[in-house]
């Protein structure tokens, strides 16, 4: 178990921050995909959208092991 402090500043970011960006990521990377198939060149933006729209996922998981952000 990890410091307390971090679980609670790991979830006041998932619910300021986290949950906002992955829905913003989630859209923009629905819309990209499909066309990575046409321009391979985006295939770069659309791992970022993807690691974007992980992002709720990870705020979690570093809330539940009180990992420090840093």
């Amino acid at each position: 178990m990890g410091n307390p402090i971090w679980c609670i500043f790991w979830l006041i970011v998932l619910f300021l921050f986290g949950f906002e960006v992955s829905c913003v990521c989630a859209f923009f990377y629905a819309v990209i995909y499909p066309i990575t198939v046409c321009i391979p060149k985006l295939s770069g933006v659309s791992d970022i959208l993807l690691k974007g729209a992980q992002f709720a996922h990870y705020c979690a998981q570093c809330m539940i092991n009180g990992r420090a952000p840093f």
